[in-house]
């Protein structure tokens, strides 16, 4: 099964000139920029993982033919991050490998996990934002401190390159609303908004996770100095 993954997912990733550094288990690590630096990396490695979430449903197909007596679920989450990082031969005098380290590694890896908390496919820090926003279509999911970090982050949900369609484009308008006013505490209002992009997509589940917060705030308001930032006490 992993094989029948991996082998896609890393024709991708060269594909979109990106560089392999290692598996990790059943996760897939890449950078882009070096060895060779080419211009916008930022795109291509938001391109690359949009084309392997749309792989998926491919690599779904082979593995359910390949084992029909299984029921062998395959969902995946990507992290991208855009920063000065050091690139080169890392280890011992022993064994080395071509592989890149930094803070802005670990933020990357962070992202990844952070799919999970918001129940998307792909999050991008807001310095890859900013090199994309012109280009992709994104939403901003929220305000984050990520575990080892002091200073918060803006994360934004990758949605598609190019224009969105007529419903996306809705979503995104409803939900932006919401965030903006649940940041200014008009709880009530907000939880109007996510609640209207329920009604056009409910399977969102970015906006159930702000209808809760909402509800809660509502019940037991913030304290006067809250700042909106979300803490993240998991890797």
């Amino acid at each position: 099964v992993l094989n029948l993954y991996l082998t896609p997912m890393t024709n991708i990733v060269f594909e979109n000139k990106g560089t392999l550094d290692k598996y990790i288990g059943d996760a897939v690590m890449a950078f882009f920029g070096a060895p060779i630096n080419f211009e916008d990396n930022s795109k291509w490695a938001c391109r690359c993982a949009i084309l392997s979430i749309k792989k998926l449903d491919d690599i779904r197909k082979v593995i359910d033919q390949k084992f029909p007596d299984k029921k062998i679920p395959i969902a995946i989450g990507i992290g991208i991050n855009t920063a000065d990082v050091s690139a080169g031969n890392m280890g011992s005098d022993i064994v080395r490998s071509y592989t890149v380290m930094g803070d802005g590694v670990n933020l990357a890896s962070r992202l990844e996990g952070i799919t999970k908390e918001y129940g998307v496919q792909i999050v991008i820090s807001e310095f890859t934002y900013a090199d994309v926003k012109n280009s992709f279509t994104c939403r901003e999911l929220d305000l984050v401190r990520v575990k080892g970090k002091l200073e918060p982050i803006r994360i934004y949900e990758l949605i598609s390159e190019g224009k969105p369609d007529a419903q996306t484009a809705l979503v995104i308008q409803h939900f932006t609303e919401g965030y903006g006013l649940y940041h200014q505490k008009n709880f009530t209002a907000a939880k109007a908004c996510f609640q209207k992009v329920l009604e056009i997509r409910p399977s969102d589940y970015p906006s159930e996770l702000y209808v809760e917060r909402c509800d809660d705030f509502i019940a037991e308001p913030p304290p006067i100095d809250w700042d909106g930032v979300k803490v993240m006490k998991t890797k």
